[in-house]
C-alpha cells in the first residue's frame, strides 16, 4: 500500500475522532506542534526510525516529547499507535491529509496568491470574494509576491493555476511571434 494511501486511512481515522468530540483544530494544531518538535529535533527523528533501538525505548522517548507540549490523551494515544505501526514516517502526510479533510469538512478551500507587487488589504479581500463566489466555498487566501511576474497575479486553487501574470502573457506573445 502507498505511502498516500496509508497517511489518507489514518487521516480519516483521526478526523472522524476529532468530528465526534468536536475538536478537529484542536488536533490539527496539536499534531502540527508535535511534527514540528521532533523536526527541529533530528536527533529524535533518527532514534524513532532506528530499527536498532527497542520498542520500550521509543515509546519512553516519545511520551517524554510529548508530555511537554501537553499534547490531548487522544492525539498522544494516536503518535504511540502511530510506533506501534511504524508509521511515524509518514506523519507529515498524515498531517497534510488530516489538514486536507478538516478543510472539505468545513467547506474551505485553500489557495495562494502571487502578485509582482504588495496587494492592499481591499484588493485581497476582492480576490478573496471573488474565489469564493466562483466556487461556492469559504476561501482561505495566503499572499505572496514574486517580483519576476512583472505585473498581475497568479492564483493556485488545489491543482489549478489561474495565470493572470505578464510574463505569462508576455511569453505567449514571443510564442505566437515565433510560430509566425
Amino acid at each position: 500500500m502507498s505511502t498516500n494511501a496509508i497517511a489518507r486511512r489514518y487521516a480519516r481515522a483521526l478526523i472522524q475522532l476529532a468530528s465526534d468530540q468536536e475538536k478537529v483544530e484542536q488536533y490539527y494544531t496539536e499534531l502540527r506542534v508535535f511534527y514540528g518538535a521532533v523536526e527541529s529535533n533530528p536527533e529524535v527523528g533518527e532514534i524513532i526510525a532506528a530499527p536498532g533501538h527497542g520498542i520500550e525505548a521509543k515509546r519512553a522517548l516519545l511520551k517524554s516529547l510529548i508530555e511537554p507540549l501537553g499534547v490531548s490523551k487522544t492525539i498522544a494515544d494516536f503518535l504511540l499507535l502511530l510506533l506501534d505501526k511504524k508509521r511515524m514516517g509518514a506523519l507529515s502526510q498524515i498531517t497534510g491529509e488530516y489538514r486536507l479533510l478538516a478543510d472539505q469538512a468545513a467547506g474551505i478551500l485553500r489557495s495562494t496568491v502571487t502578485s509582482a507587487l504588495p496587494l492592499s488589504e481591499p484588493q485581497v479581500e476582492g480576490i478573496r470574494r471573488a474565489l469564493e463566489k466562483a466556487t461556492g466555498k469559504q476561501i482561505v487566501l495566503t499572499v505572496s509576491e514574486d517580483p519576476a511576474l512583472i505585473g498581475g497575479v497568479v492564483t493556485r486553487i488545489g491543482d489549478k493555476v489561474f495565470d493572470g501574470s505578464i510574463r505569462t502573457q508576455l511569453a505567449k506573445i514571443q510564442d505566437i511571434l515565433q510560430k509566425g
